[in-house]
């Protein structure tokens, strides 16, 4: 978006455990761009969500893949890109979780919240191998 954002980037490797070190470096993010409350909160959700997406289901648990993690910070957004090393997905292939079969599902979730919670979200296989989840919330003028 704007060439004069901060960047704040992070590389773990692929456990869930590595979950609450992300979500502190979100939060302390949000709070420093001055987000509200709840907008911190589905921020940090998305976050998390992908993050733990890009373990899981992009790099399998494979310790000796990592989970990049980059914000990009402005004055009046956010931007974060979570790219694994795994083999991607067709997003058009994810079933949807509102279809009457998926309803009672406890997975499947995390891609609609995403997409409900920031203003912007893109899913693009990496040049390099993987997947990248971009995101962008804007800061509200109120």
């Amino acid at each position: 978006m704007n060439k004069t954002a901060n960047k704040i980037e992070v590389s773990i490797g692929s456990a869930l455990e590595y979950l609450d070190l992300v979500q502190t470096v979100t939060d302390s993010i949000t709070n420093f761009m001055g987000f509200d409350e709840d907008t911190a909160h589905w921020i940090g959700m998305s976050v998390r969500e992908s993050v733990t997406n890009a373990i899981q289901h992009g790099n399998r648990l494979d310790q000796n893949k990592k989970v990049e993690i980059r914000f990009e910070v402005a004055s009046d957004y956010l931007e974060i890109f979570v790219k694994d090393q795994g083999n991607g997905f067709r997003v058009d292939d994810l079933p949807s979780p509102l279809d009457p079969e998926n309803l009672l599902k406890p997975s499947g979730r995390g891609i609609f919240y995403i997409r409900s919670f920031m203003d912007e979200v893109e899913f693009k296989p990496h040049s390099q191998g993987g997947m990248e989840v971009h995101m962008v919330k804007r800061v509200s003028s109120n």
